[in-house]
């Protein structure tokens, strides 16, 4: 009895373990199951879906009054899928004819175990897309990218930069293009695409880049671009840079320099013409900075106009150099105002050495910003250079030499603004070529501000009234332009050489004109440099100047002085006629 009971409790036991064992087999299968279905999802989606950053259209630039300066078009990036080949080595063939890459590499790519592999390194056109998409290989994929054109070429290209490749992404360098990049490029967005040619791209497009509009006006670039270049063909300079400004609100109006390139196909152009020299290349400006030797010194208040000293000698010695007059002469007693009518030499030396002393000038110049970018929105500017008393190069003859331009150096643009600070009344306003940023609907203008007031508004008219002598009976008078009174200086500076006796270059110079008109009420300044020629700025930037400004104040709609002299004496303001 005990005995079958013993055998039916172990029956019953092991009925017991096997439905056990078989439910919990059961079990398992089915979560197994639900394993496998979300395996085969997310591998699924892997396949067909592919997660990637999706690049808004770049903002456009503009000039001042709304010309497109800087647009997109459309190329394209051809992938392919490597496990929907059906046939790599045709395909690899097809292709490589149609974008002309290399058949091997193509191939390595379709044999590749990746989802995805882009076959194009650059981009390529709609045309070769489209020679593309006729293949009809759903293993192909043709994907739209946003390319940069310049419609007007060359046109303002130091400004403007162009956009160039950083790793596999677009970028801006230079001008505008690199120095408002985040602006322009936008924010991207992550999205969801298909692998499958052709299928929808998931997901709202990230919104456009901001629009940027210039000060730059084309007309005005134009001008100054073609003038230029006939300058620089006439009086055999090498190459040169001329830059229109408004002196009472720092905007640039043009800022042409020869060479150039064209954006379009920047990767042609080599590095020297790309880099904008009006304020990435420094030079010795020679006697145009003698309006701010002349500045500092009437500021100081131990000098005025009737100020006298006396050229006994055709040299002076300063720390052991011999420093002359541009005709190695001596011209017995001359007054303050001679010194920038004569552009003398020994007169600014004067200045430097006997009446200011190293200490006030060099905290003059500094007041002026002489050795410091002007921190204009553009990239690539540099400081300058200006050694000071106690650094290691500097010696006495820097105090003589300095107070005519030699021996430090600046940017044209830096040169220009120094003269701005005259032309506005002791300040200098900061320097820019933004006028505008557009996102969407909203506007946020540039806000003309003040960066340095080196300077007295009555220094400034003083030494405005010794530039007007400089044009009219002194070394500027080939920069007249009839019907207008112009304020300006002349600057012929030695090129440093190496290997020339003495260091400079007995030859060639650099020939500057830098000046603003109406002398009275400034709506215009204006630099005008010629690099390596072989005459006098007097013989050849200034004419080049008064060439200028005969057609700017046409194109600008600037009054001559009865114009304005009319329109005040009715009770007008002539500061409203100027229109740009």
């Amino acid at each position: 009895m005990r005995t079958s009971f013993n055998r039916r409790l172990s029956l019953l036991t092991f009925v017991i373990i096997i439905t056990g064992v078989l439910l919990f087999a059961r079990l398992a299968s089915f979560q197994f199951q639900l394993d496998v279905a979300a395996y085969l999802q997310r591998l699924a989606s892997s396949n067909y879906r592919i997660i990637n950053d999706r690049f808004p259209e770049r903002g456009r630039i503009y000039d001042r009054n709304g010309e497109l300066l800087a647009a997109n078009t459309t190329e394209y990036r051809i992938g392919i899928s490597p496990v929907y080949i059906s046939n790599k080595a045709r395909l690899a063939r097809e292709l490589a004819e149609i974008l002309g890459e290399d058949e091997e590499r193509i191939l390595q790519l379709a044999n590749s175990r990746a989802p995805y592999e882009l076959v194009t390194r650059q981009p390529v056109s709609a045309e070769v897309a489209q020679k593309v998409a006729r293949l009809n290989s759903l293993a192909v994929t043709i994907d739209p990218e946003p390319k940069r054109i310049y419609p007007h070429n060359s046109l303002a290209a130091h400004v403007i930069g162009f956009v160039g490749w950083e790793g596999n992404l677009r970028r801006g360098y230079v001008g505008v293009e690199g120095g408002y990049n985040d602006d322009l490029a936008g924010q991207s967005r992550v999205t969801e695409r298909s692998r499958i040619p052709f299928d929808a791209i998931l997901g709202e497009p990230p919104p456009p880049g901001r629009d940027i509009y210039l000060t730059i006006d084309r007309s005005i670039q134009h001008l100054a671009e073609s003038e230029l270049y006939d300058a620089i063909n006439r009086y055999g300079a090498t190459s040169g840079t001329i830059i229109i400004m408004d002196p009472r609100t720092g905007e640039v109006l043009a800022m042409a320099s020869y060479p150039t390139f064209d954006p379009n196909v920047y990767f042609r152009a080599n590095q020297e013409s790309i880099r904008n020299p009006a304020i990435s290349d420094t030079y010795e400006p020679g006697s145009v900075f003698k309006i701010v030797t002349a500045a500092i010194a009437l500021e100081s208040g131990k000098v005025s106009e009737d100020s006298t000293y006396y050229e006994g000698s055709p040299f002076r010695v300063v720390g052991g150099r011999r420093v002359y007059n541009w005709d190695r002469a001596a011209h017995g007693s001359q007054s303050f105002v001679d010194i920038l009518v004569r552009s003398w030499n020994l007169g600014t030396t004067w200045l430097a050495v006997d009446v200011l002393g190293p200490t006030e000038f060099y905290e003059g110049l500094r007041r002026f910003g002489v050795g410091q970018p002007t921190g204009i929105d553009l990239e690539g500017e540099a400081a300058g250079i200006l050694r000071l008393p106690n650094d290691l190069y500097w010696s006495d003859s820097d105090l003589a030499t300095n107070s005519f331009g030699q021996g430090l150096t600046v940017t044209p643009l830096q040169m220009l603004s120094f003269v701005n600070v005259i032309a506005n009344g002791g300040q200098m306003m900061q320097p820019h070529v933004r006028l505008k940023t557009v996102d969407g609907d909203r506007e946020y203008y540039a806000v003309p501000a003040a960066v340095r007031t080196p300077i007295s508004a009555d220094v400034a008219r003083r030494i405005t009234d010794i530039m007007v002598q400089v044009v009219n009976i002194g070394e500027g008078k080939d920069a007249r332009v009839p019907g207008y009174t112009i304020a300006g200086k002349t600057g012929t500076a030695q090129i440093y050489c190496a290997t020339c006796p003495g260091l400079y270059d007995p030859e060639l110079s650099m020939a500057t004109f830098v000046g603003f008109l109406p002398a009275d009420e400034p709506r215009v300044s204006i630099l005008i440099k010629l690099d390596k020629v072989g005459r006098f700025a007097s013989e050849t930037a200034a004419p080049a100047f008064a060439q200028l400004v005969k057609r700017l104040v046409v194109l600008m709609n600037i009054p001559t002085d009865a114009q304005r002299a009319e329109l005040r004496a009715q009770g007008g303001d002539t500061s409203l006629i100027v229109k740009r």
